[in-house]
C-alpha cells in the first residue's frame, strides 16, 4: 500500500511540475553585421521563461539588458533601436509537443517548431529548431541546433538601424541577425 501511494504521489507531481527558466545555466545572444565583414556577438542579460506540463512555454526578454560591452552603444541600441520607454521586453511564445513533454530522462530530440515573437509591439510567427534534453534532474535543456534569423523590417526596427548606422559613421548594418540560444528548464 505504502508503494501505490508513493506512487501515486511522483505521478501527481509530474501531472502539476511547472518549470522555470534558470538564468545560471541560460544564455541568449545575437550577432550583428556592420560594414559588410565585422560581425560581433551581444547578449541580453536579463530574460525570464516559464514551461508547463502542457507545453506551453514563454520566455520574456528584457530588452533593455542589451549588452554590447561597449557601453554608450548598449544605451544606443536601447534607446534608438529598441526604443525601451515604450517597448521594454520582448517576448517568445510555443508549445512543445507532448512526446517532448513525455521524455525520459535522459532522451534527446531535435525539433522545429513555430514560435511567436513579439518584439517592439509587432509580432512574428517564426521556426526554431532546437536540440532539447530532459536531465536527471527533472530538468529540461533547449540549444538551437541553427540560429534564429530575426529580420530588423518585420519588427519595424529598420528605423533604428539606420538611425545606428548614421551615428556611428559606419557604411551599413545587416538588418537581419543571427539569434541563438542555450536554456535550462528546472522545477520551481
Amino acid at each position: 500500500m505504502r508503494l501505490f501511494a508513493t506512487f501515486l504521489v511522483l505521478v501527481s507531481f509530474h501531472a502539476n511540475a511547472d518549470w522555470r527558466l534558470d538564468p545560471q545555466r541560460s544564455a541568449l545572444h545575437f550577432v550583428s553585421t556592420k560594414n559588410v565583414h565585422i560581425a560581433e556577438t551581444h547578449s541580453f542579460d536579463e530574460f525570464s521563461g516559464k514551461l508547463n506540463n502542457k507545453g506551453e512555454l514563454t520566455v520574456s526578454i528584457n530588452v533593455a539588458s542589451v549588452n554590447t560591452l561597449i557601453d554608450i552603444r548598449n544605451t544606443r541600441m536601447r534607446d534608438m533601436l529598441f526604443n525601451v520607454s515604450d517597448f521594454a521586453t520582448a517576448e517568445f511564445m510555443t508549445a512543445l509537443p507532448a512526446d517532448v513533454m513525455a521524455m525520459a530522462t535522459g532522451d534527446a530530440r531535435m525539433l522545429t517548431i513555430t514560435g511567436s515573437l513579439t518584439l517592439h509591439g509587432k509580432t512574428v510567427e517564426m521556426p526554431v529548431t532546437v536540440h532539447v534534453t530532459k536531465l536527471i534532474d527533472n530538468t529540461f535543456s533547449a540549444v538551437t541546433v541553427k540560429p534564429i534569423l530575426v529580420d530588423a523590417r518585420q519588427f519595424d526596427l529598420e528605423t533604428g538601424v539606420d538611425a545606428l548606422q548614421a551615428i556611428a559613421a559606419l557604411n551599413n548594418i545587416s538588418h537581419t541577425v543571427p539569434v541563438s540560444f542555450a536554456v535550462t528548464f528546472a522545477p520551481q
